[in-house]
């Protein structure tokens, strides 16, 4: 793709995710831009990538030799949900990151030029600036997020009295707790975090996606499991950027529930997160109106709405993919039913369309 100018404006480029040096730079700016998300990290973009086969780049904005402005996106491509260009791929953040008007209008100039030139139905932006043009979504999604008391003590107390108590009787019950990021992690993890998903009715994403996510992350991404008498019950992938620690792919078995399970597993998180140096806790979004929803509200996080916006390039209706949709209803209460390994192998071949 060329370049695209405004008058007297920056130029914005398309660079492709595998180069290295262009990477180095995005993450420089990165580092020092107030309102960067982990889903504008290369990690990422490239993590998915080599995960799913979704094609992923990155629009940069520049002034001379400065990043002024950045557009992270992933070609989503599937036959059952259709195509869109999106930033970020299997995030639940990323949108435009810029300062002014002229290079968000750039920037979404050359995301629907790419997303016609890909033949992507539409473009998705989760979060940042609505360009003119886009349709802005609010008031479907919620995001979570608060700063971490530096002691154990004091992260007990930020919790509500009712939930702190669960903690309290996950504490008694002789759970072990590990983290890391090896075979056995890995293992584990996909295996309580496919059961989850099956449960709620949902496919699960191809843990080739999980493995790259900590094979480019490094030492930034690490996975915390809970376990009873030996068996992993409860288990949390989670990433970590600027002082804030991402609980992200995370869910327990059906027996995590009595054991208190997953209450030890974000307790822990945020014991472990601010052993490394976190000051911040991102819970992540739910839909209003969901178990998720509420269940993080117990936890005495607040919701913040979360604005998306949407450009249909061909006139259609843009992909729908949330599960409250009253369409997919039927299918999520059969999902629940299926075997876990025929859920298993089937999963991953729908749940990378979704992105």
């Amino acid at each position: 793709m060329n370049a695209y100018a405004g008058l007297a404006g920056p130029i914005v480029r398309s660079v492709d995710a595998d180069d290295g040096r262009e990477c180095a730079r995005i993450d420089r700016f990165l580092i020092g831009h107030p309102r960067a998300t982990l889903f504008h990290r290369p990690a990422w973009v490239r993590a998915v990538a080599a995960g799913t086969g979704h094609a992923g780049r990155f629009l940069v904005a520049e002034r001379g030799r400065a990043i002024v402005g950045l557009l992270p996106v992933t070609e989503i491509r599937s036959r059952l949900f259709g195509s869109a260009l999106v930033s970020s791929g299997f995030g639940v953040g990323g949108g435009i990151l810029a300062d002014d008007e002229q290079t968000i209008r750039l920037l979404a100039r050359a995301a629907i030029a790419l997303a016609s030139k890909s033949r992507c139905g539409s473009v998705e932006l989760r979060g940042g600036p609505v360009p003119d043009g886009f349709a802005a979504e609010t008031g479907n999604h919620a995001g979570f997020a608060r700063d971490l008391a530096d002691d154990d003590e004091a992260l007990l107390k930020a919790i509500p009295r009712k939930q702190r108590a669960e903690v309290r009787r996950a504490q008694s019950l002789g759970l072990a707790v590990s983290v890391g990021r090896g075979p056995n992690d890995r293992r584990a993890h996909h295996a309580v975090y496919a059961e989850s998903v099956r449960n709620l009715g949902t496919p699960v994403f191809p843990r080739s996606l999980f493995d790259t996510m900590i094979d480019f992350f490094g030492d930034n991404a690490d996975i915390l499991t809970v376990r009873a008498d030996g068996r992993p019950v409860a288990s949390v992938l989670s990433f970590y950027f600027k002082g804030c620690v991402y609980p992200y792919w995370g869910g327990g078995t059906r027996a995590a529930r009595s054991l208190r399970a997953n209450e030890l597993m974000y307790f822990e998180l945020m014991r472990h997160a601010v052993r490394r140096g976190c000051i911040r806790f991102d819970f992540g979004r739910s839909k209003v109106g969901t178990g998720a929803f509420a269940y993080k509200k117990n936890w005495g996080f607040e919701p913040e709405p979360l604005t998306y916006a949407r450009y249909s390039t061909d006139g259609a209706e843009p992909r729908t993919i949330n599960p409250l949709d009253p369409k997919y209803r039927l299918r999520i209460e059969v999902w629940k039913r299926l075997p876990l390994w025929v859920a298993n192998r089937i999963g991953p071949i729908i749940a990378r369309g979704l992105g």
